[in-house]
């Protein structure tokens, strides 16, 4: 489990060798409760003891793993999403693509203990012991749900870097739950569902409410519409914004 993040790392005073850092893939799930007047998102907050962004809060996610790319799904990206995750990816691939939206999955469930995805579809095979979980509740996890949000790379000069993938859910896609996952001793302390004005008052990583902002638009404008999704990286010490 590694939450990923933008914001500078304190343990870094940036030496010449973290700049050549390749980013490894990573993705992020923004959870969203529209059962009421104003939509929720579901925020994590990170143990204090943590070196790497400690007390922030952030979306569950980490990196992609080897196995997540072979787990079973239960639906599908729709296909302008899987054309815009292939979008500026050196050698790109169907199962790598899966395994972006897979990797935030699998990460919900270990930091939060929601099981995202359908139940009564059988037991899924887990590639991997990350997938059991999944295999023991009967939950087959599903792609065809996330909405692709945002796209960003960690800037060069950090103790570690990630190219991330941000996805947003409508949580009546949890199947199930795990207990005892989140804790005072657990990677995130509490869970918290606030407004999205709410979320960008907590202590947030930088690219946390960039991302925020994107989401904002996006629910404006209707979340399920074919839209540019926005790219950040840095070019020659720079920020930039494409659109994939």
């Amino acid at each position: 489990m590694t939450t990923t993040g933008f914001a500078p790392d304190p343990t870094s005073l940036a030496p010449a060798k973290t700049s050549r850092l390749r980013p490894r893939d990573a993705a992020t799930i923004i959870l969203l409760d529209t059962s009421g007047s104003e939509p929720l998102v579901l925020m994590g907050r990170r143990h204090d003891g943590h070196v790497f962004m400690p007390g922030k809060y952030v979306f569950p996610g980490g990196r992609v793993e080897a196995g997540d790319g072979r787990m079973n799904i239960c639906g599908n990206f729709a296909e302008h999403i899987e054309e815009q995750l292939m979008a500026r990816v050196s050698r790109p691939s169907y199962t790598r693509v899966r395994a972006y939206g897979l990797a935030a999955i699998r990460e919900l469930a270990e930091e939060t203990g929601l099981l995202f995805g359908f139940k009564d579809a059988g037991i899924p095979p887990a590639p991997t012991p990350e997938w059991e979980p999944f295999a023991r509740a009967g939950v087959f996890p599903t792609l065809e749900g996330l909405s692709f949000i945002a796209r960003a790379i960690t800037p060069p000069g950090r103790t570690r870097r990630y190219d991330t993938r941000f996805f947003a859910a409508n949580a009546d896609y949890v199947a199930d739950r795990i207990e005892g996952i989140v804790g005072p001793d657990a990677e995130l302390t509490e869970l918290v569902w606030v407004t999205l004005p709410a979320a960008r008052s907590l202590d947030l990583p930088r690219i946390t409410g960039v991302v925020l902002g994107e989401l904002e638009k996006r629910l404006e404008a209707g979340i399920d519409r074919v839209q540019p999704v926005p790219f950040f990286f840095f070019r020659s010490g720079r920020s930039q914004r494409e659109e994939l």
